[in-house]
């Protein structure tokens, strides 16, 4: 927000936060989140979209950026120790949902309390 504006509303992470309409730059991708569960180890999986922003050009950036954005909102031990203790080989436990764009904005994160298999 500019100081100059004062009659703007303020821009939270691409909220449209004063109820005129969406957001013109895109809203952003919604990516499922998940552990899945394996003999071996757990695999973080993300569901993508069909139709994805085209801006997604590097997958390990991509990967990198949804893990943090999970990790940074729940507290990844003692998620990991309820799906160990919960699971069972074969399932995968979904964690919730974020919305990214690619320039990397986290429009906004859902997740599940405490996280369910799917």
């Amino acid at each position: 927000m500019r100081g100059d504006d004062e009659d703007e509303p303020p821009e939270r992470d691409g909220e449209d936060v004063d109820g005129e309409g969406e957001d013109t730059d895109s809203d952003g991708d919604t990516f499922g989140v998940g552990i899945h569960v394996t003999e071996a180890e757990f695999q973080f999986v993300v569901h993508v979209p069909a139709d994805i922003d085209s801006g997604w050009t590097d997958p390990e950036a991509f990967q990198r950026l949804v893990e943090r954005t999970v990790w940074n909102h729940l507290d990844r031990e003692a998620t990991l120790r309820g799906i160990a203790r919960e699971a069972s080989v074969g399932d995968t436990v979904t964690l919730g949902r974020v919305t990214l764009r690619p320039d990397e904005t986290v429009v906004e994160t859902a997740f599940r309390d405490p996280a369910v298999e799917s």
